[in-house]
């Protein structure tokens, strides 16, 4: 089993005493040309937000000794995935991507950080394409209700008894033109091979991920489980929501990310097999575990591929000593390589808990992580150079 413990120096970006972080594992931090890291900015760390809690928008400056300047702020943002801040893919040098909450609604902002210019769109999205031309859009109101922690406050789900509503779901969105349609029903995915445990369940749909081509998405479908928590199936489809297809029903399935157009690597639950990575093929019965005897025993963790597909970047719940792990694995050496140990505060726990949420930069020589080690939520990135050598 190699295995490999560097202890990596995470240099922070950001500082007190406000509180920073960027948001979620599967987005862009870092802008084209690798000088702007995007981070919000909030004045306190030890409670939910409310409706009227605002967080600053802000880009670090990583050649100008990290100068962090605020050039917008949003009402639609949460611990776990922020706004949804990310550059967008059409224009990554100046553009960004966050939701907001504007005018009754919850909705896409497409800004210029450097003229402040901005375009909105009529919905919020959870993820967008490598090309920045198609965005998936959730119900924002139902997560807040039903999974705390991702959804946002101050709007109320307009189906909100309905435990499957048929007008409800994944939309896709033109983040061109703004134009929307439901591509995936709620109340459709619900129909689906419906399961005894999904009697009287309440349903709902989360962590929307595009194809590395954009010719498929991924999506979790969960329903709430009698006494608390939830059963989950992950569930792929078309952009417009065709050629449904269920590729894990075996009650658990968590963090994911596509390796390739047809393949997902996710934590999941397999029946006579028990928790691992998996890595699925689209459309088939191919399964593959993935590093079963040097991750299987870390838990689960929000994993990612290197650009170059050639390493596997994830993370740990706290362990031992409150300690979150960094590490990153080789799948064609079976190789893991352990970046570094990072204490989690017992008292921010939750849907308000700092997850490390790794993510790469542009080029995979650099990953930033949010950690709360050093007393606040702060933004930090590790150079993996010398660790890859």
């Amino acid at each position: 089993m190699p295995l490999r413990c560097v202890g990596l120096h995470a240099a922070p970006v950001t500082s007190g005493p406000l509180q920073h972080f960027f948001g979620y594992y599967d987005k862009h931090p870092w802008n084209l040309s690798g000088r702007l890291l995007l981070t919000h900015e909030i004045p306190f760390g030890d409670r939910m937000p409310g409706p009227d809690d605002a967080a600053g928008l802000a880009v670090v400056d990583l050649h100008d000794s990290n100068r962090l300047r605020v050039f917008s702020r949003t009402r639609a943002w949460c611990w776990q995935q922020g706004s949804m801040l990310q550059w967008w893919n059409a224009e990554p040098e100046n553009r960004v991507l966050f939701n907001d909450r504007r005018d009754g609604s919850f909705v896409c902002v497409v800004a210029d950080v450097r003229s402040g210019d901005e375009r909105v769109l009529p919905r919020a999205v959870g993820a967008v394409s490598r090309d920045g031309s198609m965005g998936l859009c959730l119900n924002f109101s139902r997560l807040a209700a039903l999974r705390p922690g991702y959804g946002y406050e101050g709007l109320p789900d307009p189906y909100a008894g309905d435990p499957a509503p048929r007008d409800d779901g994944i939309f896709l969105q033109h983040m061109h033109t703004g134009d929307t349609l439901l591509a995936v029903s709620l109340a459709d995915v619900a129909r689906f091979r419906p399961e005894p445990s999904m009697d009287g369940a309440f349903h709902w749909l989360n962590h929307v991920q595009f194809s590395a081509d954009g010719g498929r998405f991924m999506f979790l479908h969960r329903w709430n489980r009698p006494g608390g928590g939830w059963f989950t199936r992950l569930f792929t489809a078309d952009p417009d929501g065709s050629r449904l297809y269920l590729l894990n029903s075996h009650e658990m399935t968590s963090h994911c990310d596509w390796r390739d157009g047809s393949h997902v690597l996710s934590w999941a639950n397999r029946s006579g097999v028990g928790a691992r990575y998996f890595l699925f093929a689209d459309r088939s019965d191919e399964i593959e575990i993935v590093g079963d005897e040097l991750l299987t025993p870390l838990g689960d963790g929000h994993c990612s591929y290197s650009p170059d597909r050639s390493w596997i970047l994830t993370d740990t719940y706290p362990r031992g000593g409150n300690v979150r792990r960094l590490l990153l694995y080789s799948p064609s050496r079976d190789l893991r390589i352990d970046l570094g140990d990072f204490f989690s505060p017992p008292e921010i726990t939750g849907p308000q808990r700092c997850d490390l949420h790794p993510c790469w930069n542009r080029d995979g020589t650099q990953v930033c992580i949010d950690s709360a080690h050093d007393g606040t939520r702060q933004v930090y990135v590790l150079d993996l150079q010398g660790a890859l050598e």
